[in-house]
């Protein structure tokens, strides 16, 4: 018996005038699994969530979530699609006005699943997931540090217990502790609330802890992919060269002279 991926892309094509960002991509991402995306900068990662997200179209291509091509969908249907996704933004992306508890619970309160009520005490039970106390929940964004809003908008992702998470670059702008603290939050709460999980970022400490499977983006195509436990004794140079930071290498970096 087969599985049909969670998400699963073909052969997708996306360019923006003569700039082609990416060039054939094939990936699947199976129910259950965590699959973080690495590359450079520009290496069009964000690229292949938004055309996922719906947020773009490619040019060519197949985009499927759970077997539903998802391509060209009108707006009711792409809604129906999207109440499956959630999102971790890069820069947390909180709602300046909004008290934490408003932000967590934003979506199920907006979907007009729970009321205002229901919509505080969900938020205070997801702060507790991700370790925070239940009188945050009355603060606002900008009286926090960076990786307290980094913790509330992973709570905010998992208020709908979605089936499907995206982690933008989820460690940009942390230190290196807070950084691995969320990680491993990441890693707990996916498996605590079952979702499936697709991330883009370069930091190559994040990837090796979130992901069961890392994909490289280099150039519009995914040039390697397999279990993250094994990226280390991979045969691609392209891949040594970028999981090592070395600036020699087949990948040449674009730098002014």
């Amino acid at each position: 018996m087969t599985t049909v991926p969670k998400i699963r892309l073909r052969n997708v094509h996306k360019a923006f005038g003569p700039k082609v960002v990416l060039d054939g991509i094939d990936l699947d991402v199976m129910p259950g699994e965590s699959v973080v995306i690495i590359g450079g900068s520009g290496t069009g990662k964000s690229v292949t969530l938004k055309c996922t997200l719906g947020l773009m179209e490619p040019d060519s291509g197949e985009i499927e979530v759970d077997g539903e091509s998802v391509v060209g969908l009108g707006a009711r249907d792409r809604e129906r699609v999207n109440h499956k996704f959630s999102m971790l933004f890069q820069g947390a992306a909180l709602f300046d006005s909004l008290p934490v508890w408003e932000n967590v619970a934003f979506g199920p309160i907006a979907d007009k699943t729970i009321s205002r009520n229901q919509g505080k005490e969900l938020a205070i039970e997801k702060l507790a997931q991700v370790g925070m106390p239940a009188e945050v929940a009355d603060l606002f964004p900008s009286e926090l540090s960076g990786g307290m809003q980094k913790r509330v908008g992973l709570a905010r992702a998992i208020a709908g217990d979605p089936e499907i998470i995206f982690f933008d670059e989820p460690t940009t702008g942390l230190d290196p502790i807070m950084a691995d603290v969320i990680n491993d939050l990441i890693v707990k709460v996916t498996k605590e609330i079952g979702s499936t999980g697709l991330s883009i970022t370069h930091d190559m400490a994040s990837a090796r802890k979130i992901a069961d499977r890392i994909a490289m983006l280099y150039q519009g195509k995914i040039i390697w992919q397999g279990p993250a436990d094994t990226i280390d004794e991979c045969d691609n140079e392209y891949v040594q060269q970028f999981i090592n930071g070395r600036a020699e290498g087949p990948i040449e970096m674009a730098v002014r002279k």
